[in-house]
């Protein structure tokens, strides 16, 4: 038999776990210290703002949250990679990134708090809101980089999306999409190993979640997901790619999740203790500190001041979420449809009337 196509799924990563190069030829960005010293403040900023959130939780103040523990340089690269003028269509964890694109924390809190304002965020409106359907928003950036390319717009919809997720007939058809059209397309599959309690060897043949992207045409790569550095030039890489009437891409990011799926789960019922403890040996915020501690960049006399600093941020966050008024009963119904189906406005009058009645 004639062999007709191969491919070949290559590896970036530029620090190793302990935080030292492995390959020599770092990126430029990478040779800024101050500009990676910033993405390290965010990424802190990012894990000080989860664990508080997942305080509140606990204590009946937030409704079910989804914690983005062990994926900080995974969202952060994300973020720093985009223009504002793209188009972002995260799943349900993404902060770091949105964080980056001018969402405010206390925006998140009220969407896990059931107050559906929050998801009328701060940043660019032409952002997507918070997607918990699995998969729907690959095709929601697909649409867009559709319309961008029939504007003539140099502009990039870049969708995130699970290692469950990836395997979702909407993830495929976007990456079909993307490909049979041309389309500026970015896809992150940010691989934390788990689809809640099903593991990633459980739920796809594949050996690599980046290669779901070989079908549709598009360029695809693995990346070590807790390695800021990389992340951030695969992702810089394949949005200019994009940008630039060169293909679309598929990214896989390995990392892990190092939290339960949901404060809702319990992942102790699924995962090994040695899994986990493994997991959190290759945890991005100690890969990057220890990098830029070696470049005399950082140091702990810095990082105790900027936790303090990240405590205080978080809790004006957190009070300002607290303090935000609750909305009238009516709001359920009002906006809904722009005239108001007559079964709707009598279950209006009727909680109106229960509501009358405490």
């Amino acid at each position: 038999m004639t062999t007709v196509a191969s491919y070949d799924i290559h590896y970036l990563q530029y620090l190793a776990e302990d935080g030292t190069p492995v390959r020599k030829d770092l990126p430029d960005f990478a040779k800024d210290t101050d500009r990676l010293v910033a993405l390290y403040k965010q990424m802190l900023l990012v894990r000080t703002f989860d664990t508080k959130a997942v305080a509140l939780q606990r204590t009946g103040k937030l409704g079910t949250y989804a914690s983005c523990l062990g994926h900080e340089a995974a969202h952060v690269g994300i973020g720093a990679a985009l223009k504002p003028e793209d188009v972002f269509a995260p799943s349900y964890r993404e902060y770091g990134a949105q964080f980056m694109r001018g969402v405010k924390p206390r925006e998140v809190l009220m969407y896990w708090g059931g107050d559906e304002r929050g998801n009328d965020f701060s940043g660019p409106k032409h952002d997507y809101p918070w997607c918990v359907p699995i998969g729907t928003q690959c095709l929601h950036a697909a649409g867009a980089a559709l319309a961008f390319k029939l504007r003539g717009e140099a502009r990039v919809a870049l969708a995130c999306v699970g290692d469950g997720g990836s395997s979702k007939t909407d993830t495929y058809a976007a990456i079909n999409a993307a490909g049979a059209y041309g389309l500026p397309f970015v896809l992150c599959i940010v691989n934390n190993q788990w689809a809640i309690s099903v593991p990633r060897r459980a739920q796809t043949g594949a050996k690599t979640l980046a290669q779901k992207g070989l079908a549709g045409g598009l360029h695809c790569l693995q990346v070590d997901g807790n390695d800021l550095i990389a992340v951030l030039d695969a992702v810089r890489t394949a949005v200019e790619q994009a940008r630039n009437g060169e293909g679309g891409s598929v990214l896989e990011l390995v990392t892990y999740r190092l939290s339960d799926h949901t404060t809702a789960d319990d992942a102790r019922r699924y995962r090994p203790d040695d899994e986990v403890k493994a997991a959190w040996e290759r945890e991005p915020m100690k890969r990057l500190k220890a990098y830029l501690i070696g470049r005399k960049a950082w140091d702990e006399k810095q990082e105790e001041a900027w936790k303090a600093e990240c405590g205080a941020l978080v809790d004006a966050e957190v009070n300002a979420y607290l303090e935000t008024p609750v909305q009238p009963i009516e709001s359920i119904f009002d906006h809904l449809y722009a005239d108001m189906p007559a079964d709707l406005a009598r279950q209006r009058e009727q909680a109106l009337a229960w509501e009358a009645r405490k």
